[in-house]
């Protein structure tokens, strides 16, 4: 763990608000040089703090108009592994998140879909089929707000 200041705090912000801003329009927008920004940004890499780009897809604009999280606890734990339904749940396509949690139920699944009729085709075809699947509890996605997180910024939807 590295210490932050300002300027760390600003990069990040700045980051995750435009992940491929070049050093120099970072510097700009922060009143440093470039090559500060840039050694800057190295430092964040090397501390493990900054990971990478990432690309965000907006699933709407494919066609896919339904999100929904799905709770999902397993049946049993003793007679399917893990690692049979972890494979098997991300050969789906329309899941797009697998997470394994602590709590009410065993895994998180955010799950895509063309609108609701398809969701309950994925639904019906491809998660209630999985090896060792219990209880399913949905959700569907109505807006999403993101935060910035614990460095600030300005909030997008």
């Amino acid at each position: 763990m590295i210490d932050l200041d300002d300027i760390d705090r600003a990069v990040l912000r700045e980051l995750s608000l435009e992940g491929d801003l070049s050093a120099g329009e970072l510097g700009r927008r922060l009143g440093i040089s470039q090559p500060a920004a840039w050694r800057r940004v190295r430092r964040l890499e090397e501390a493990g703090i900054l990971t990478g780009l990432r690309v965000e897809v907006d699933h709407a604009a494919l066609g896919f108009g339904v999100t929904v999280f799905l709770g999902v606890k397993l049946a049993t734990r003793g007679r399917v592994s893990l690692e049979d339904f972890e494979r098997a749940v991300q050969a789906i396509p329309e899941v797009q998140l697998v997470q394994h949690v602590l709590g009410m139920f065993d895994y998180r699944l955010r799950v895509v879909a063309r609108d609701i009729t398809d969701f309950e085709r994925v639904l019906r075809r491809r998660i209630m089929t999985l090896p060792g699947l219990g209880q399913v509890e949905a959700n569907v996605l109505l807006t999403e707000e993101r935060r910035m997180g614990p460095f600030g910024g300005r909030q997008t939807g």
